[in-house]
Order: structure tokens, then C-alpha cells, then sequence
């Protein structure tokens, strides 16, 4: 069963680039959270705003516009009606091994599942998958990535009993709305290949 937890959210959010809040005794954090993540999501601001320079310093003019686009928008808050269902969607990876790698759009889709808000990436040869927790007017992913036609791997948690720091394969994002049908999720510091990833929704 998944249980929340309390942490010291007014750091993290903070590197979200949107306001504290005053955190409740139940945060809807869950308890499988690694110190590693909370330490990636803690430095989101600093992540994205390296990213887009290297985007800014080096990229095509199509893909600077497309970060841009993504990623410009002041944060809207958003709930689980407003996300539930199927997506276009498409990931941008920043900074890195190159300047921008902008992905075609494939299928993603929120459902409503007894463990709780469930995203997933449905199509294309990287593949994401987690639950979303609300947190300060949008949402916490905790996800794993996949690649071709592996199994969904669940998030490997903070347990003592995983035994490991962590998984390059974890994926800890922040989801916050940017108009009317679009959403982002942004992952600061992911393991591999970019300084900074967003996966862009629309529909």
C-alpha cells in the first residue's frame, strides 16, 4: 500500500520556480522517494535554466522554439480531472551530449488505478511509466524509464531492502499545466545524455 510521508518540501519547492507553501502533516509524498531524487527535484530551477542555455547556445532555431515553448510558460495549477485520459505527447531532451534532441509525438495516457494517479508513456521506443502524487497545485512523478518492448518497471524506492542508492532507470518529474490542454513534465538531472527532460503534453 502506498502511504504518505512528510519531507522538507519547501526546499524542492522552491526548485520548482513556484511559491512554498506551508506543507500539511500528509504531503502526498510517498514513502519510496530516494535521497537522490529528492535531491534532483530540489534542483529543477537550476537544471532547466543550464539546459535551455545549452539549448540557446548551440541548438537549431525549430528546437530552441520548441523548449522554449514548453518551458516559458508560468506554471498553472492543474488537478487529476484535468489529466486523466490520453495524451499527445513528445520528449525533449536538453543540453548534454548535444545541444537539443527534440522527439516525434507518440501516446501517453493518466489512469485512475487502486495505487493512485497512473501515467504512461504508450508508444515509441522509450517508454516511461509511474504514479503522480499531488503536491503544491500540480503533481510528483515517481517512474521508471523502458526501452522497446520491456515490461513497465516500478520506481526502485528509498526501502533499505532495494539494497542500491539508486537506478539509472528512475525517473522523478514535476507535472504543472501551461495553458488550455497542455501539460509538462520536467525531470532535472536525468542519469543519462542531457542535463535537463521534459516531456511536452497536448491535446
Amino acid at each position: 500500500m502506498r502511504t504518505p510521508f512528510a519531507l522538507a518540501l519547501a526546499v524542492i519547492a522552491a526548485g520548482f520556480g513556484i511559491p512554498a507553501l506551508v506543507v500539511p502533516a500528509a504531503a502526498g509524498w510517498r514513502e519510496e522517494i530516494t535521497l537522490f531524487d529528492q535531491e534532483r527535484l530540489a534542483a529543477l530551477a537550476e537544471s532547466r535554466a543550464q539546459g535551455l542555455a545549452e539549448v540557446d547556445a548551440g541548438a537549431s532555431t525549430a528546437d530552441r522554439a520548441a523548449a522554449h515553448a514548453v518551458l516559458d510558460p508560468t506554471p498553472r495549477p492543474i488537478t487529476a480531472q484535468d489529466l486523466m485520459g490520453t495524451w499527445r505527447c513528445r520528449t525533449m531532451k536538453l543540453g548534454g551530449l548535444a545541444p537539443a534532441m527534440v522527439y516525434d509525438w507518440f501516446a501517453c495516457r493518466f489512469r485512475q488505478t487502486p495505487g493512485g494517479l497512473y501515467f504512461e508513456k504508450l508508444t515509441g521506443t522509450q517508454r516511461i511509466s509511474g504514479y503522480a502524487d499531488p503536491h503544491d497545485g500540480g503533481f510528483i512523478l515517481l517512474g521508471a524509464w523502458t526501452v522497446g518492448d520491456e515490461r513497465p518497471k516500478p520506481y526502485s524506492g528509498a526501502s533499505p531492502g532495494v539494497g542500491t542508492y539508486t537506478s539509472s532507470r528512475d525517473a522523478a518529474g514535476a507535472i504543472t499545466g501551461t495553458g488550455v490542454g497542455r501539460v509538462r513534465i520536467e525531470f532535472p538531472y536525468p542519469a543519462i545524455e542531457s542535463t535537463f527532460d521534459v516531456i511536452e503534453l497536448v491535446r
